[in-house]
């Protein structure tokens, strides 16, 4: 069959045209940035034209925005930006700690020395460009590549929760929350704990430590959510304890 112009050209274009995953990962940072309002309509017309793709491709990019809680899909109208509160984040947030410092615990039991010294070198990666200033995106890059390590020790069904939670968390405004490191203390003192836990095969250890820095991360994210207040569907002052109130009520928990 000859090749025409035509069909070199769609060619050439469908070579270009981004994926599903890339269009969804535009659309997320564009969410994180506020740069599309929660409740606004995210239109398959308008976003084909946009990225130059066909519609089953936006459509993908749509099921996985709303498989990580950022749209909501309805039936007959289309999708549009979440309105999220800051209880599913914080529910979200302490059910990532208890899967955490269950990877953690995985690590110190199972893993070989091997992966531990090699895990050990990614904390050091962290807490080194945690001092210099990294940015904050760069840090978490390196913790998530940590945690990822740490869950492979873990079983088929731990591993499967563990990445649905991590995916719903982390595009809610995880990436901010280690940004304080120009600002505070940061959660770097619970890493080095995680980092003597795993040193010393103390399971107990590694697994309060890995919980601290997602407990830490819990209260950050609550607190630049209630600063942000169009991201909140309702008025939660009166139903959602502050990050303070909230970990002394985990701390408590944890004594008992």
């Amino acid at each position: 069959m000859a090749r025409t112009p035509k069909t070199e050209q769609n060619e050439a274009v469908a070579s270009v045209a981004p994926t599903a995953e890339e269009v969804a990962q535009t659309l997320r940072t564009r969410i994180q940035k506020s740069e599309i309002p929660p409740g606004e309509w995210l239109r398959e017309v308008r976003l084909c034209d946009e990225f130059g793709v066909g519609r089953s491709t936006v459509r993908r990019a749509l099921r996985a925005l709303a498989d990580d809680g950022l749209i909501e899909i309805e039936e007959n109208r289309g999708a549009r930006v979440s309105a999220t509160t800051v209880e599913e984040v914080f529910d979200l947030y302490e059910v990532r700690a208890a899967l955490y410092g269950l990877a953690a615990r995985f690590a110190c039991m199972r893993a070989p020395d091997s992966a531990i010294r090699n895990i050990l070198k990614k904390i050091d990666r962290l807490l080194s460009d945690a001092e210099s200033g990294a940015p904050s995106d760069q840090i978490i890059e390196v913790s998530e590549a940590i945690f990822s390590d740490m869950m492979e020790y873990g079983s088929a069904d731990a591993q499967r929760m563990t990445a649905s939670i991590r995916r719903k968390t982390r595009f809610h405004f995880s990436y901010v929350a280690l940004a304080v490191n120009a600002n505070g203390p940061g959660p770097y003192e619970h890493w080095r704990s995680v980092r003597a836990g795993l040193l010393e095969r103390d399971p107990d250890k590694a697994s309060q430590a890995a919980r601290e820095i997602l407990y830490f991360m819990q209260g950050e994210v609550a607190r630049i959510m209630l600063a942000r207040g169009p991201r909140v569907k309702r008025d939660v002052s009166a139903t959602t304890p502050s990050p303070t109130t909230k970990r002394r009520a985990v701390a408590g928990r944890r004594s008992n």
